[in-house]
């Protein structure tokens, strides 16, 4: 009896078979599944939540001016998003039709100019160059390839324009999640910071270091490179070159991506140029290529982002092109902004380490 009574009882509360347990084992493992399928049903719409939350932080200080004059953050989140649609939304459609008309008019203009037996005397008065153009017409078959892009563009027409609809139904779903995330952005931070294992100190450091990564990523990608496809456009466009707007548009999508740039566009205009005859227009676009557009990154990128991204050039890089090659266009915002939140969680698990070790 004695060796019974002092025998140590098994506490109920360490036995996993216990009731209470099973019900914490059930809750947890509803809760990964929950979790699990919230973000299954989050994935198609990760370009709507990405863009919208990169529209929320540029625009938030327009919000709470708004708020300030209006005391509505409703009314104030509207008139927000109806300014912000107008300054996206009108550009986008005038911007678009015009793409349209220049593909198809720039492409049969190529088309026509190759197929001309003026190319082919410009070749032919090319001694040194006119063998190696003919190696690369030859395995690469411009005329073809550019004839069959024409017809493709014609045909697909009217795949474009449905594709262009979906474009609008997304545009339409991110202004609609962009009103929420303006009108309620509080209370989204404070659910956040309520279920994040990080102090409201670590979580002010880590709302800021996002916000600087979406502005320097915003104002020193995508407006740098659209000043540069705009000055690219605008030479190919005082040069009377086919297509001036799909060229300046496609110059600024290039000078997004590291290691590509604007050259990749202007550089062969300028060697057609050459091969056509016209070396002062060549001339021209090379030193205005080389001079000006190839240097306004140089230029712009220090005053619109300063010290705000704070990632090393190699990590930049990995960042923006592994975030389009895992989350298409919306890694451009991701993928930077991953990179820095795994850094700024590896900088706070460093300094508890140094402080506990202490």
């Amino acid at each position: 009896m004695n060796e019974q009574k002092n025998k140590p009882m098994v506490s109920i509360d360490n036995d996993w078979s216990s009731k209470n347990h099973l019900q914490t084992l059930v809750m947890m493992l509803a809760t990964v599944l929950g979790i699990y399928l919230c973000y299954k049903m989050a994935v198609p719409f990760l370009a709507v939540l990405v863009w919208a939350l990169t529209l929320a932080v540029l625009f938030s200080p327009w919000q709470r001016w708004l708020e300030s004059k209006l005391k509505s953050p409703s009314l104030a989140a509207s008139i927000a998003v109806l300014l912000i649609g107008l300054i996206v939304v009108i550009p986008a459609v005038f911007v678009g039709q015009q793409l349209m008309l220049q593909a198809v008019k720039g492409s049969q203009l190529i088309e026509t100019k190759l197929a001309s037996a003026n190319w082919q005397q410009t070749l032919a008065a090319q001694p040194k160059l006119a063998p190696i153009i003919n190696k690369i017409e030859q395995k690469l078959d411009f005329a073809s390839a550019v004839k069959s892009f024409s017809s493709w563009l014609s045909a697909s027409a009217g795949d474009i324009v449905k594709a262009s609809l979906v474009q609008v139904l997304g545009l339409c779903l991110i202004f609609y999640v962009l009103f929420f995330f303006l009108r309620d952005r509080h209370v989204i931070l404070d659910s956040v910071s309520a279920l994040s294992p990080l102090s409201s100190s670590e979580m002010f450091s880590l709302y800021d270091r996002i916000a600087d990564t979406i502005h320097a990523t915003v104002y020193g990608t995508f407006a740098v490179a659209s000043v540069q496809g705009f000055l690219g456009g605008l030479m190919f466009w005082w040069l009377g070159l086919p297509a001036p707007l799909l060229w300046g548009l496609i110059m600024a999508l290039l000078a997004v991506v590291p290691m590509l740039g604007a050259f990749v566009i202007w550089g062969p205009a300028a060697l057609f140029l050459l091969l056509d005859g016209d070396w002062q227009s060549a001339l021209i676009l090379t030193l205005w290529g080389a001079l000006v557009v190839g240097t306004v990154d140089n230029l712009l990128r220090p005053m619109l982002v300063g010290n705000r991204l704070r990632l090393h050039t190699v990590l930049a890089f990995l960042s923006v092109v592994g975030g389009l090659l895992i989350f298409g266009a919306a890694g451009l915002i991701l993928g930077p902004v991953t990179v820095v939140v795994t850094i700024a969680l590896l900088e706070i698990w460093a300094s508890r380490n140094a402080v506990s070790i202490r």
